[in-house]
């Protein structure tokens, strides 16, 4: 693939999570995120992108979601569960997707916020019609997600070089 193969980012925040006695890396989903986790797959599907890879946190309330959500897609894709995703700030996101192969088009990322939200809004220097405006004004909640688009390789992904071309959240649909 070139450098100027146009490429998609999704950016999932996990589904809502419980808050029982055991640490926060092995929270579980609450019932709500149990709902909200297959609901944000039917969006995944209806997106009709074709996931070449899954990078998913290594929590428990992301590996449960992923496991409700990807029931709903036509295909599952590879998927990789990344330990750095768990916490990870901003530069380590950007850090993480930049050893992306090129042979990847298209991605989802299933992590946690502030990271989520931190990312698509450092990634997307445009945005197609209110989706900024939507995005900063909920927050990035639970199960919601950022449909991001750039040109060129992983290597060069950095701040505004996307396009934000969708964002939904369960409450909004």
């Amino acid at each position: 693939m070139s450098a100027d193969t146009p490429r998609r980012i999704v950016l999932l925040r996990h589904a809502k999570a419980d808050w029982p006695e055991v640490s926060d890396h092995e929270r579980p989903l609450a019932e709500r995120g149990r709902k909200d986790a297959p609901a944000v797959g039917l969006k995944l599907a209806e997106t009709g992108i074709s996931f070449d890879l899954a990078l998913c946190s290594t929590a428990a309330r992301t590996r449960e979601t992923w496991k409700l959500a990807v029931q709903e897609l036509p295909h599952r894709p590879k998927t990789h569960y990344e330990e750095r995703l768990y916490d990870a700030s901003l530069g380590e996101l950007i850090a993480l997707l930049n050893e992306t192969s090129d042979e990847v088009s298209d991605l989802l990322v299933i992590g946690h916020n502030p990271g989520m939200h931190a990312l698509a809004d450092a990634l997307a220097g445009r945005a197609e019609g209110d989706t900024a405006t939507r995005m900063n004004r909920t927050g990035f909640p639970t199960a919601a997600l950022a449909i991001v688009s750039f040109t060129g390789s992983w290597k060069s992904l950095e701040h505004g070089v996307g396009t934000l071309q969708d964002y939904w959240t369960p409450k909004e649909h």
